[in-house]
């Protein structure tokens, strides 16, 4: 009995947490939804889902999302080979820099392939600009990182007896890699196309900025039912079907993950050097390395030329940062960076707070059938978070926590907490695998030396997790810096974020405003770089997504 009052203790602050900003707005918006006009009524949805336009948003988000998801694979499968499997010279900066893509807030993708395919970009002659294939490339550029890192953690801990006795008995490379290769990282390919598919589906600020409202995903239909059209009740139908669907692709990525796989080993296997059969593999890395770093250098290189006829190089735009524009939303770029760093900093205390709560929550080896019990009933409902799309979790907060006792329409935390909700699963992710792998024998002989669990945790625990900490909180930093689904319904129009200001600049009339936007888009994205490539050198291992 003991030992349950204490693990309901130290599982209070975040199930009070997560039932008051998560529990309560999702429970607020499925009745938005059923119970429109305080009644029930399931036609209600019914008749959301019937409409022509939702038809077109939900075709659009599949089949935009699955070819994605697959052109993604297709590409970072191979690249995962080259820089988790091969060595060369360079590998780490090469996988690094393949890897910024995902780090990057989405608004910001949004902004850099607008102004690759706009009329008069680099790629403007492809006639790309706001089509679905434009989309589509952001969407691949966005996620393949996911697909190399995933697959590349399972390729470099294969076996290599397998592929090397199927070789010996005369197999050529193409035969081991679909007899024996491919069958071991079958789970992994798998979980991983799961999640590109899982993001492609929500990924909010590239569909809203490359396509607007003439072609519209699931989630920025819902933004704009509840901004444009102020239709609370069919956002809360389509709310309630995104839930539905992103619960099932978590629930088949994790079952992907689980999937045993005998073959791929415990330590890391060494690199191979360069054979001429992987050739081809090399090269399709240097054009997808090359491909990557096109929008990048696009948005650099507009941030730095002048909007005028002559369009010369400038630093106008960054000037611009700093001045306070005309309009209805008077807050320069540097305002709301600094917002912006103050609410990531927010959001990052409160993301290790709780998810250090919870980690330490479901890692301890229960005793009993009552404790083990109540630690799995803990577990999944601290992972509810991951099955709520950002947009869905702002909509939610924006319906109902307008009223007491949880009035906080107008206050400065909303925000915050939002974008601490967000993090909260990657922060989980990162710590449960390294607490989970302690020896538990080792906080008993502390315990057995007069040690009470703080001073065992900073003993045993926290010289351990001290650097999955520090990446945890990396983490947490560079998703709260670029969030933009939930802040979009949340931030006030006097203290806008970052992400915020750039979609309003790119929404108004003007090369000048546009250029301010380019500029915005390169300070967020080396902010959130610099940040990541800090994370990237603690050398902790893949987690969430990843």
């Amino acid at each position: 009995m003991k030992r349950l009052v204490a693990l309901a203790g130290l599982a209070a602050l975040p199930v009070v947490v997560l039932g008051g900003f998560f529990v309560l707005p999702v429970a607020g918006m499925v009745a938005r939804g059923f119970w429109p006009d305080g009644a029930f009524d399931p036609g209600a949805v019914a008749e959301v889902l019937g409409r022509p336009r939702v038809h077109r948003v939900l075709w659009f988000t599949v089949w935009t999302s699955t070819v994605a998801t697959v052109a993604a694979v297709l590409l970072g499968v191979p690249a995962a080979y080259v820089l988790y499997r091969l060595k060369f010279v360079g590998r780490s900066v090469v996988r690094g820099l393949l890897l910024v893509p995902f780090v990057l807030p989405t608004v910001v993708v949004g902004v850099a392939f607008r102004q690759l395919l706009r009329e008069g970009g680099p790629l403007g002659g492809l006639g790309l600009d706001g089509t679905p294939a434009g989309i589509v490339a952001a969407l691949v550029f966005f996620n393949v990182a996911v697909v190399i890192r995933t697959v590349g953690a399972a390729w470099e801990g294969l076996d290599r007896r397998p592929g090397e006795a199927a070789a010996a008995l005369g197999a050529s490379p193409a035969t081991v890699f679909r007899t024996v290769t491919l069958p071991a990282l079958r789970p992994s390919i798998v979980g991983a196309a799961s999640v590109v598919f899982l993001f492609c589906a929500t990924a909010f600020g590239v569909v809203l900025t490359l396509g607007g409202s003439r072609y519209a995903s699931v989630e920025t239909e819902i933004y704009l039912l509840t901004t444009n059209l102020l239709d609370l009740p069919a956002a809360a139908a389509l709310s309630v079907v995104q839930l539905v669907v992103v619960v099932g692709l978590l629930a088949i990525s994790a079952r992907a993950r689980r999937t045993p796989d005998a073959a791929v080993a415990r330590t890391t296997a060494p690199p191979l050097r360069v054979r001429r059969s992987d050739v081809p593999q090399v090269v399709l890395t240097a054009v997808l390395l090359a491909v990557v770093a096109t929008p990048v250098a696009a948005l650099v290189v507009g941030s730095l030329r002048d909007a005028g006829a002559d369009g010369g190089w400038t630093l106008d735009h960054y000037r611009d940062l700093v001045a306070t524009p005309d309009g209805p939303f008077s807050v320069s770029a540097a305002d709301a960076l600094l917002t912006s760093l103050r609410t990531a900093v927010d959001a990052t205390w409160m993301s290790l707070l709780l998810g250090g709560l919870v980690a330490v929550t479901v890692t301890r080896r229960s005793r009993g059938r009552a404790e083990r019990r109540l630690r799995g009933v803990l577990d999944g409902f601290f992972m509810l978070p991951l099955g709520v799309s950002a947009v869905t979790l702002g909509f939610g907060f924006l319906i109902t926590l307008d009223r007491p006792p949880l009035d906080l329409r107008d206050s400065p935390l909303l925000v915050p907490v939002a974008q601490a909700l967000v993090a909260l699963p990657l922060v989980v992710r990162t710590l449960v695998p390294v607490l989970a792998g302690l020896d538990d024998r080792q906080r008993q002989a502390a315990a057995s030396l007069g040690a009470g669990p703080l001073r065992a945790f900073a003993t045993v625990d926290l010289p351990a997790v001290w650097r999955p900490l520090l990446a945890a909180a990396g983490f947490a930093f560079a998703v709260s810096l670029g969030e933009f689904g939930a802040t979009s319904f949340l931030a006030r129009d006097a203290e806008p974020t970052l992400p915020v200001v750039i979609y309003r600049l790119i929404g108004r009339p003007g090369l000048d405003d546009y250029g301010t936007a380019l500029a915005a888009s390169v300070v967020l994205a080396a902010t959130t770089a610099v940040v990541m490539l800090a994370v990237e050198r603690l050398r902790v291992p893949a987690v969430g997504a990843f």
